[in-house]
């Protein structure tokens, strides 16, 4: 014995379905931004710059080069210089979906992502899709290093 569905039953079913996979698909902020990545260690992570430790040696301020910058996944933060002698520090967490920033070319801070475009100077949003900028994180040099703090 078959049992048969109204028709209006599976349509209505095959929409909602439908609606909560394109939901899925374009969330804004959840948490399942990983399997957006295109790369596996742009996966989102809930933790911030504020896991170091104030004091933290980043790296020599060598490194960070006039118009361009270094991404630390250790405490995901992004160093720039944007221009000489002015070291500038962010979270290097897209407030889009959490993924990583990946570099800074040009004083444009890039989130691979999805194309956000953040700048150098402030950390605010170029280009979306990212609605609001890259947070400030306190650093300062220190016999030529850059220091968390």
């Amino acid at each position: 014995m078959t049992t048969s569905l109204p028709r209006r039953t599976i349509l209505v079913t095959g929409g909602a379905l439908g609606a909560a996979a394109a939901l899925a698909a374009c969330g804004g902020g959840g948490s399942d931004a990983a399997s957006t990545a295109a790369d596996p260690s742009q996966a989102p992570t809930d933790s911030g710059p504020s896991d170091a430790p104030a004091g933290e040696v980043l790296g020599p301020v060598d490194q960070v080069t006039v118009g361009s910058g270094v991404v630390f996944d250790g405490p995901k933060v992004v160093v720039t210089q944007p221009v000489q002698g002015d070291i500038r520090a962010f979270t290097a967490v897209c407030p889009h979906q959490g993924c990583l920033v990946s570099s800074v070319t040009n004083n444009e801070i890039l989130c691979p992502c999805h194309g956000s475009l953040f700048s150098a100077e402030d950390g605010a949003v170029i280009t979306g899709p990212a609605t609001t900028g890259l947070a400030p994180v306190s650093v300062s040099v220190v016999d030529n290093d850059v220091v968390l703090g």
